[in-house]
C-alpha cells in the first residue's frame, strides 16, 4: 500500500472515531473494492442526425429521450424514440423573450402528464413542454409554470405534484457565495421548506449532486470535491454519511470526486472520478471526467465499482430497459450500458 493511502487510512480511522463518539451513523466505502470492467460491454448510439455538442445531457421521459445541448446554434432540446435512438423533432429556443430560454439549466421530467420542465436560470422561470403538444406543433411555445428568484432557487428536482417537489435549492449567501440545501418546494405558490441536514459540518464549501427518491423516502447529496455522500430521508434527516477512502475536509477544488447520482431501481449509482479534476494537455490543461460508477444499496452500502473506461459527461436512467444512457467526453458521443446480469 502506498504511503498516501496509509495516511489517508489513519486520518479517516481518527475521524470515524470522533464521528462515533459524536453518534453521527457512518459507512466506509473503498470505489477500488469490487471492481467490474464493463468498457466491453458499452454500446455506442448513433444519432447524427442532430449536431449536438459535448455538453449534451441526456434525460428520459417516458418512451422519449431527451438530450438538452445549451450550445446548440438553434433549438436547445432534441428528442429521440428511446427504443429506437431515432430523431423525432427539437424544440427550445434560445433568447429572452416569451417562450424563449435565456439560460437553460436542468430537465425535470413529469411522467404522468407526459411534460418535462426546463429551469431557466436567466428569466428565472420554470418553463413546461408538453411533449404530445411539441410533436403536433413545429412553433410550439412552453407554458411558464413558476417564477423563481434569485436568491433562493431551484437548480434539480424531482417533480411529484404541482404542490409538491423534492429540490435541491441554491442558497445566495452575503459573501458572495452560494450553498446547495435540499428541500421541500411548491411549485405553484413558490413556498420552500429547507431540509433540517444542511451539509457536512466540517465542509466549508458544499458542492453536491442530488438525487431523491419519493418511492423509497431518501435522498442523496454526492460531493463533488470530497470523497463523501450524505444519504438522508425526506423529512430532512441524516440516514448516513457515507466516506470513501479518500475523505478529507479540506477546501478545495483540485480533486474531484463525484459527478452525477441517480435512483437505478433499487440501487444508488453515482459518476466517480477520484483523482484530479485537470492534467497536463496541449497549451491548456484538460478536463478528466469520470470513468466509474459507484453503486450502492438503499442503505448506503458499497456494492461495487463499474469501470466503463471512457470518460463521461453526464448520464440518466432508462428503467423500462435498465440500463444507463451516457453521454461522453471520447469519439464516442453517446452510448448505454445494459445492467442486467450486472447488478
Amino acid at each position: 500500500m502506498r504511503l498516501l493511502e496509509l495516511v489517508y487510512l489513519l486520518f479517516l480511522c481518527l475521524f470515524l472515531g470522533s464521528c462515533k463518539q459524536h453518534n453521527e451513523p457512518y459507512k466506509i466505502y473503498d470505489a477500488d473494492s469490487n471492481v467490474i470492467k464493463v468498457g466491453e460491454k458499452v454500446k455506442s448510439l448513433d444519432i447524427e442526425e442532430k449536431d449536438i455538442s459535448i455538453f449534451g445531457i441526456p434525460y428520459v421521459l417516458n418512451k422519449y429521450l431527451i438530450i438538452s445541448d445549451y450550445k446548440s446554434p438553434d433549438k436547445l432540446i432534441h428528442i429521440f424514440d428511446k427504443h429506437t435512438f431515432d430523431y423525432i423533432t427539437s424544440v427550445g429556443d434560445l433568447g429572452v423573450g416569451p417562450g424563449e430560454i435565456a439560460n437553460m439549466g436542468s430537465i425535470v421530467s413529469n411522467e404522468k402528464e407526459n411534460t418535462f420542465y426546463v429551469i431557466d436560470h436567466g428569466r428565472q422561470k420554470i418553463l413546461g413542454f408538453q411533449i404530445d403538444s411539441v410533436l403536433c406543433n413545429a412553433d410550439y411555445k412552453p407554458v411558464e409554470v413558476s417564477t423563481i428568484n434569485r436568491a433562493e432557487f431551484p437548480s434539480n428536482f424531482q417533480y411529484i405534484n404541482d404542490t409538491l417537489a423534492f429540490s435541491q435549492f441554491i442558497k445566495r449567501l452575503d459573501n458572495g457565495d452560494y450553498k446547495p440545501v435540499a428541500a421541500k418546494w411548491n411549485m405553484k405558490t413558490g413556498e420552500t421548506v429547507f431540509m433540517d441536514y444542511t451539509g457536512h459540518p466540517l465542509i466549508e464549501r458544499k458542492r453536491v449532486s442530488f438525487a431523491s427518491s419519493a418511492k423509497y423516502g431518501i435522498y442523496i447529496e454526492a460531493y463533488w470535491y470530497h470523497d463523501l455522500m450524505s444519504l438522508c430521508s425526506l423529512d430532512g434527516n441524516l440516514k448516513c454519511n457515507l466516506y470513501g477512502t479518500q475523505w478529507n475536509d479540506r477546501t478545495s477544488n483540485e480533486d474531484g470526486y463525484f459527478n452525477a447520482v441517480a435512483f437505478c431501481g433499487d440501487k444508488i449509482i453515482a459518476s466517480y472520478l477520484g483523482g484530479k479534476r485537470f492534467s497536463e494537455g496541449q497549451g491548456e490543461p484538460k478536463v478528466n471526467y469520470p470513468k466509474k460508477f459507484l453503486v450502492f444499496d438503499l442503505a448506503g452500502n458499497h456494492l461495487a465499482t463499474l469501470d466503463v473506461g471512457i470518460p463521461m459527461f453526464s448520464f440518466c436512467y432508462d428503467a423500462d430497459h435498465n440500463r444507463i444512457i451516457m453521454a461522453f467526453d471520447n469519439e464516442i458521443q453517446f452510448g448505454y450500458l445494459d445492467l442486467d446480469g450486472l447488478l
